[in-house]
């Protein structure tokens, strides 16, 4: 059995793999870690988990971990050299990797005689090439603070693709598609032959699409004029771009059946949250198309992805000419497939398991 972690500042979510019956397991998530009402920090939330566990058997130990850096290619043994550079990591991600680091040391502590590993949602674009990972600015200033496009969801990305294969009947290596993961966190990536090629995230979870408290894409100069006209801190704009934008800033709420359930009342403010959140990823379809060349698949995912009806529909509009186009009975019923028979490009509905993912990964590199 291969215990999975994802450990968050606040939250310990879990669950026991077994690859030989990857439905069977145990799973639940552990909040208020350090709040009021909650368990005082991670290593009791660890002894929390571990008590759902009982008598199970975990051979190894799988870590979510949101930024690998430049150094971090692929998933990794944790030992204390790889703590250590975590650590450096963590101006990269000082929202998600300092959670994933607690969540390392509580769960070495607690299971110390188990290989712990830490799965990188940047790995799998590690394969991006420089004239789509690089940013332009000055090469010096860029190499000495690692700044380029790193990408995420990495570890969804890599395992749609290879389901999308599955469902379609064709070798991996051999299909070119879009992957649209849609959740609060949101992404699109190019897929050519199982390798990324391009994607929306970047240097941090902040760039490309719409997400739920997220900007995603902005004029670069909106934070220096925000400081310089409003008086604003960095941190504050910084704040206001993580935090308060998004759908919860276009639409008052963060949460995408809210946005429908008030767009489909009239509220103009959810109708044009809806509105800028389809564009932009109808936009970066069209942008990522004509990366791959040949487009064979466009793959929804993740929670918005896999239940939004009108999300997918709306964001492939007036792409028939392009032989992209959704069939309403098909879309609705949340098909696996839910394009027109004979159509060029397959639009597909493939739920994510980053879980069961991050348990093969680890069992590949350990057991």
């Amino acid at each position: 059995m291969i215990l999975v972690l994802n450990s968050g500042s606040s939250s310990v979510k879990f669950r026991v793999v077994d690859l030989g019956d990857p439905g069977a397991g145990t799973r639940g998530l552990v909040e208020k870690i350090g709040e009021p009402g909650g368990v005082p920090d991670h290593a009791a939330a660890l002894e929390q988990v571990l008590d759902n566990l009982g008598d199970v058997p975990i051979e190894a130990v799988g870590h979510r971990i949101v930024h690998g850096g430049s150094r971090f290619n692929a998933p990794a043994v944790i030992d204390d050299a790889v703590l250590a550079a975590l650590r450096e990591l963590v101006p990269l991600a000082p929202l998600h990797n300092p959670g994933g680091i607690t969540g390392i040391e509580a769960a070495r502590a607690k299971l110390p005689t188990v290989a712990h590993v830490a799965v990188f949602d940047t790995a799998f674009h590690a394969t991006i090439p420089p004239a789509a990972s690089t940013y332009a600015i000055d090469r010096a200033l860029a190499a000495r603070y690692d700044i380029r496009r790193f990408g995420f969801h990495g570890t969804s990305c890599g395992y749609v693709a290879g389901r999308t294969a599955t469902l379609l009947g064709r070798p991996l290596e051999d299909l070119n598609c879009i992957v649209l993961h849609l959740g609060n966190g949101a992404s699109a990536t190019a897929v050519r032959g199982g390798r990324s090629v391009d994607t929306s995230m970047g240097l941090t979870p902040l760039e490309g699409l719409v997400m739920g408290t997220r900007s995603g894409d902005l004029d670069p100069a909106v934070p220096a004029y925000l400081h310089r006209v409003a008086g604003m801190d960095f941190a504050a704009v910084d704040d206001a771009l993580q935090r308060h934008a998004g759908l919860l800033g276009l639409g008052g709420v963060n949460d995408m059946r809210a946005i429908l359930e008030r767009r489909s009342a009239g509220d103009e403010a959810a109708t044009l949250a809806f509105d800028v959140y389809c564009h932009r990823i109808r936009k970066y379809v069209g942008a990522f198309h004509a990366v791959l060349g040949r487009l064979d698949a466009i793959v929804f995912t993740a929670g918005v992805g896999e239940h939004a009806p009108a999300v997918r529909a709306a964001c492939l509009a007036g792409l028939e000419t392009w032989g992209i186009a959704v069939d309403p009975a098909r879309n609705g019923a949340n098909a696996s497939v839910i394009s027109p028979d004979g159509t060029a490009v397959a639009v597909c509905v493939v739920p994510t398991d980053e879980e069961l993912a991050i348990a093969e990964q680890t069992a590949e590199l350990v057991l």
